[in-house]
């Protein structure tokens, strides 16, 4: 395994990040423990998750991830192993905290406390703030993303939310901050007013990345690499997609979007057409498509940690197994050409 740092912390967190939001939903409690197990083993010390996983989030499954996890520390008595990320949910569930859940003070506490008796641990060590409050690109809304807010308001709420996180560290109840979802402006206005004022510093930031989704390309992750703020990529096989299991039109039982009840904004023609053009260039170099897509997200200098997740034992180890695969300069480049054939697919 590798391992790079988080920030400018001092935590040394592996490259293949463990993904834990099926947990609760398409995979039991014991499918969980199974996979926290060998992950171990392999020496993935960084766990993901977060209060409203399992996914899809429902006011029936909030929580069951973290409750998983916890009952696996308790059971292995080994919280020192890990080194464990969770987060704070955005706005937008009428069904939490009474539909007033933005990201302040008072809902920070309740949802820490929360989190830290699910997980049957005294601290998380990377605590995220899921989404900002003035919404986000992300989850299919790339496309309509049209920032409109009152920037006082803004600053003066990132000031209230890095005080609340400063005394939550003072308590030792988490050690490091980190943002999700968010843009360029945010994540300098976090960086810029903690440098200000002396509060918490951002140490990561979980942003969707793939070959399918390289919005993180070039702003983002210039700051990243500039300013020690490295991206823990999320879905980076495009919920699977990337595996080429979804192409024409196939819906394999079991697997996620075959379940999935929400609207897919990643289905579609242009989706399509550049998976395919993926899955045929890595068998013509006797590549697995996922673990080439894996192996091109852990080849990213800005990239702290490539978050995976699976639902079976043999998706598992293949993913874990990319951090030996080694992409040739040929592999780059017909990257490359792909994507300035397809270059949003969705």
């Amino acid at each position: 395994m590798e391992y790079r740092k988080l920030g400018k912390t001092d935590l040394d967190i592996s490259l293949i990040g463990l993904g834990t939001m099926t947990w609760g939903w398409q995979n039991t409690q014991t499918e969980g423990f199974e996979q926290m197990d060998y992950a171990l083993e392999q020496g993935v010390n960084f766990f993901d998750t977060a209060e409203m996983y399992a996914i899809p989030p429902s006011e029936d499954h909030f929580g069951t991830t973290e409750a998983i996890i916890g009952n696996w520390f308790a059971a292995r008595s080994n919280r020192d192993k890990v080194i464990l990320a969770s987060k704070i949910t955005g706005p937008g569930f009428a069904w939490l905290r009474e539909g007033s859940n933005r990201i302040n003070k008072v809902n920070i506490l309740d949802a820490v406390e929360g989190s830290l008796a699910r997980l049957k641990t005294d601290y998380i060590d990377l605590y995220q703030l899921h989404w900002p409050n003035r919404g986000s690109y992300h989850f299919g809304k790339t496309w309509g993303f049209s920032p409109d807010f009152d920037v006082k308001a803004e600053e003066d709420n990132f000031l209230e939310v890095l005080q609340t996180l400063q005394g939550l560290i003072t308590e030792g109840k988490i050690r490091h901050i980190g943002l999700s979802n968010e843009t360029a402006w945010g994540m300098s206005k976090w960086l810029q007013l903690a440098e200000r004022d002396g509060l918490p510093r951002v140490a990561s930031i979980q942003n969707e990345y793939s070959l399918l989704c390289r919005h993180f390309e070039p702003d983002l992750s210039e700051i990243a690499l500039h300013e020690s703020c490295g991206l823990l990529a999320w879905s980076p096989l495009a919920r699977g997609i990337l595996s080429g299991k979804y192409l024409n039109g196939a819906k394999p039982k079991g697997a996620r979007l075959t379940l999935e009840t929400r609207p897919e904004h990643r289905v579609g023609e242009a989706v399509n057409a550049a998976t395919e053009q993926y899955v045929e260039l890595a068998r013509a170099n006797n590549l697995d498509p996922c673990q080439m897509a894996l192996a091109f997200v852990n080849s990213r200098p800005f990239v702290s940690s490539n978050l995976i997740g699976a639902t079976t034992m043999e998706q598992l180890k293949s993913n874990i197994d990319s951090i030996s695969v080694t992409l040739s300069e040929d592999v780059l480049a017909g990257i490359e050409r792909i994507r300035r054939t397809l270059p949003l697919p969705f």
